[in-house]
């Protein structure tokens, strides 16, 4: 009989993988499978679900009314390039293959817009490639109808509203494609340019225009998406960590409840099996070895339930400040401090960590610790006792931390704070209850 325990999940939910020993290895796993279960959150939960749709490539949570005004700017270019077209028709030698070009470009734009209306606001790799491809083209017919004129700078329009097409596209697809797409009609812009106009002072400044005004705008609507994307997904991380100032003194987290209930169906499988006689007494030596992992990780929960406090878990569990905040509290004292004083601890570390990124490697941007108390100028009663919370922040300059950081610290209790070697240092006096009612 093989000697590897038997996991019950297993048995009964064929895919699982089998139950792991310690709770190092039970975020070890949920780190290297999801990225939102690397934040601690349950894989089925809203708060999971809604922070994998704001890190999906399509336009979710907002971005879609970011498409819909980048396609009206498209619209609009596209509207102002047909008439100048039209008006300049007759200074193309050859105005027919252009004209193609814009009949290309409106039939495509219409095509896309019919299909973002049926199917959502989402756009497959096959249906992007197509895109570039019909947009390929048109610049192809474009740069045919101008080149008897030989100023680029002066007569592009179809090929010039392909790189305003890309702006809706940037809330549709993943970054690294818009800008493979953007980088290379770019080159293809300065190379016409180079091969089918002359350089000299009169056609230079048009051909930068040209250039500019075709490359620049999906550019930028880039990285407005980015870093729009980058504030929801921070303000929801930040909302479901604050539901952690409301949690009692010791608690399980979200990734721990998720544990529980793993354990919770596993210990009832087994009972089930010995109550029905389908596993009979005594156990055999898998069923065992099932049971008492499942006491062992029952313990372990029991155990370290007694000194992961609440800022634990709200750093922890978020993906910003886990990658930024180190947490030494070694007393569980973060337990102690009322609604009002964690609420004003995490808004300061909100506003310390700022991006998140440290000029060291593997230093965390702010550290945070609590204790020891009954130190010099933080005297213990026996109803109170002032707990020193000591605060470095790596990640903004104090010049630039606004007034609502200091707003919080003053939440958490008088505090003095001074800068050495660039690094801001914050020793705020907590005063809290010895016997928490939380």
């Amino acid at each position: 009989m093989s000697g590897v325990p038997e996991d019950t999940i297993s048995r009964g939910l064929p895919g699982e993988q089998s139950a792991p020993r310690t709770r190092r290895e039970a975020r070890e796993r949920y780190r290297g499978t999801d990225r939102r279960q690397a934040r601690g959150l349950p894989s089925t939960s809203t708060g999971a679900r809604s922070l994998r749709q704001a890190a999906q490539p399509g336009a979710s949570l907002g971005a879609g009314h970011l498409g819909l005004g980048a396609a009206v700017l498209t619209g609009l270019e596209a509207l102002g390039g047909i008439v100048f077209f039209l008006v300049h028709w007759d200074d193309y030698a050859n105005p027919w293959p252009t004209a193609a070009a814009w009949a290309l470009f409106v039939v495509a734009a219409s095509a896309v817009l019919a299909t973002v209306l049926t199917y959502g606001e989402r756009l497959t790799g096959l249906a992007f490639g197509l895109i570039c491809v019909v947009l390929a083209c048109i610049v192809t017919l474009d740069f045919i109808g101008i080149w008897p004129q030989h100023d680029v700078g002066h007569t592009a329009t179809a090929s010039m509203a392909a790189g305003f097409a890309l702006l809706p596209i940037t809330t549709l697809r993943p970054a690294r494609e818009v800008i493979a797409a953007i980088v290379t009609l770019g080159l293809a812009f300065v190379v016409y340019a180079v091969v089918s106009t002359p350089l000299t002072p009169a056609t230079l400044p048009g051909i930068v225009t040209t250039v500019a005004v075709t490359i620049v705008p999906p550019s930028i609507a880039l990285f407005v998406v980015h870093r729009f994307r980058q504030l929801v997904q921070r303000e929801l991380d930040r909302v479901l960590v604050q539901s952690n100032v409301g949690a009692p003194q010791f608690a399980v987290g979200m990734l721990a409840s998720d544990e529980l209930a793993r354990l919770d169906l596993a210990a009832e499988k087994l009972l089930d099996a010995v109550a029905n006689g389908s596993d009979p007494l005594p156990l055999s030596d898998a069923s065992s070895s099932v049971a008492a992992s499942l006491a062992t990780e029952l313990r372990l929960h029991l155990i370290e339930g007694r000194r992961e406090t609440w800022l634990y878990h709200a750093i922890t569990e978020s993906d910003h400040l886990g990658r930024s905040v180190a947490v030494a509290d070694p007393s569980a004292l973060a337990g102690h401090l009322t609604p009002a004083q964690r609420d004003g601890l995490l808004q300061a570390l909100w506003q310390m960590v700022g991006d998140g990124r440290s000029q060291q490697p593997g230093v965390p941007v702010v550290s945070v610790t609590l204790g020891p108390v009954g130190t010099d100028g933080h005297p213990v009663s026996d109803d109170t006792m002032d707990v020193p919370v000591v605060i470095e922040s790596r990640g903004v300059p104090r010049r630039r931390l606004g007034p609502a950081a200091w707003t919080a610290l003053q939440r958490i209790g008088p505090y003095t704070d001074t800068v050495r070697d660039g690094v801001l240092h914050v020793t705020a006096h907590c005063v809290v209850n010895r016997h928490p009612q939380m």
